[in-house]
C-alpha cells in the first residue's frame, strides 16, 4: 500500500496564495499517477487536479483551471499544489491521492487530509 502524508493547509484571505505538499512512500512502489481532491461539507469529493508523469500535462478541475498549479517531484515522490487567487468556494479538505505499480500489481493509497479556509 502507498503511504500519503498532505501538509500545507491553513486559513487564507480570499485572492490569497497557499502551497500543499503530499508525500508519497512504499516498498518498491513506482508511483506513476498522483492526483489532489477535495471534499467541503455537505459536497462530494471532487477531483482537483491530477498528473500521470512527466510527459503528461496536468489535468484540472473546471473550478480551479487558471489558478491552481499541480506538479510533480518525481524522484521525490513528491506531488504540490500552488493554489493562487483563492475563493471562499476553494474552502475544503484537500487529499492527496497517489497510485503506482508493486510486485504485487497496482497499489493505491490516501492522505489523511488537510483542511484549507479561504475566509475574510
Amino acid at each position: 500500500q502507498v503511504q500519503v502524508v498532505e501538509s500545507g493547509g491553513g486559513l487564507v484571505q480570499p485572492g490569497g496564495s497557499l502551497r500543499l505538499s503530499c508525500a508519497a512512500s512504499g516498498f518498491m512502489i513506482n508511483i506513476y499517477h498522483m492526483a489532489w481532491y477535495r471534499q467541503a461539507p455537505g459536497k462530494q469529493r471532487e477531483l482537483v487536479a491530477e498528473l500521470r508523469n512527466a510527459d503528461s500535462a496536468p489535468n484540472y478541475g473546471d473550478s480551479v483551471k487558471g489558478r491552481f498549479i499541480m506538479s510533480r517531484d518525481y524522484a521525490k515522490n513528491m506531488a504540490y499544489l500552488q493554489m493562487n487567487s483563492l475563493k471562499p468556494e476553494d474552502t475544503a479538505v484537500y487529499y492527496c491521492n497517489a497510485n503506482g505499480d508493486s510486485e504485487a500489481g497496482r497499489v493505491t493509497g490516501w492522505g489523511q487530509g488537510t483542511q484549507v479556509t479561504v475566509s475574510s
